[in-house]
């Protein structure tokens, strides 16, 4: 009877991995889930950003933003204006962010009254003289990058999935601007809590930190990033991009939504 014993326990040693194996998700798994906790029915914030240079020079925007999800939520648009100081005011970028096809942006700028398509080429430029690019405005389309989990980390007394995210190609890597991005995920709630970037070379380039998030749909337990910071570790540079309110609002008007509500004053 001894080789039944000894059976049994190979049995319920092999299931017991097998249950553990299945509930470790993947590296696109994790991914999809990030998305997916930050994409709310509708939000309107305010927020203020801050440029700080190598120098500890800082020049201070304040920002209006409204978001809301389309198409059973695959499609979530976003109004970005800008209302101080007086060289940037109505300066205002539009998004709409798919999660299966490219995003398509607009960038209107009072000065020239003029509203121009933000290309794929450009998406990695700075967004507005910040350490964010056009490209960290919106999450990236999935399908376009690999994705691995490197391991657990903690940070800041979060336990986090390490997640190590490269673009298919170096026409996707040109795009966003980066040859590997290491994320930290939350493992209970899947929120960002940090992430490192490296540039085409391979170099180290930027590190985006999340000291804030709340949860601001309960009930669907969608959660908004309150205070991020992003770091230049080449230059020195840095952006500080705190929201000062925000409202849960899945009724936002349709119109805001639209280059012509872009191109209003």
């Amino acid at each position: 009877m001894k080789w039944l014993t000894v059976l049994t326990a190979i049995i319920i040693i092999l299931t017991f991995s097998s249950i553990f194996a299945q509930e470790k998700p993947t590296g696109r798994e994790i991914f999809d889930r990030s998305i997916d906790a930050t994409r709310l029915a509708g939000v309107e914030a305010t927020s203020t950003m801050t440029i700080i240079d190598s120098k500890g020079r800082e020049r201070v925007r304040k920002i209006a933003q409204v978001t809301k999800l389309y198409d059973n939520g695959d499609t979530e648009k976003k109004l970005v204006r800008f209302l101080a100081p007086a060289d940037v005011k109505g300066t205002g970028l539009l998004t709409y962010d798919y999660l299966k096809k490219d995003d398509d942006m607009w960038l209107y700028m009072p000065a020239l009254r003029k509203t121009r398509r933000i290309i794929s080429s450009e998406k990695a430029k700075n967004f507005m003289g910040s350490e964010f690019s056009y490209a960290d405005m919106t999450p990236p389309n999935a399908d376009d990058f690999d994705f691995k989990v490197l391991g657990e980390k903690n940070v800041n007394g979060t336990d986090c999935w390490q997640l190590e995210i490269i673009p298919k190609n170096d026409d996707i890597a040109d795009e966003n601007g980066f040859s590997k991005r290491i994320s930290f995920i939350g493992k209970d709630d899947y929120v960002i809590r940090k992430a490192i970037y490296y540039d085409l070379d391979g170099s180290l380039y930027k590190e985006l930190n999340v000291n804030k998030i709340v949860l601001l749909d309960p009930k669907n337990k969608k959660y908004r990033l309150m205070d991020l910071i992003m770091v230049n570790k080449q230059n020195d540079r840095k952006s500080i991009l705190k929201v000062d309110e925000i409202k849960f609002n899945p009724d936002v008007k349709d119109e805001y939504f639209t280059t012509r509500y872009l191109e209003r004053e």
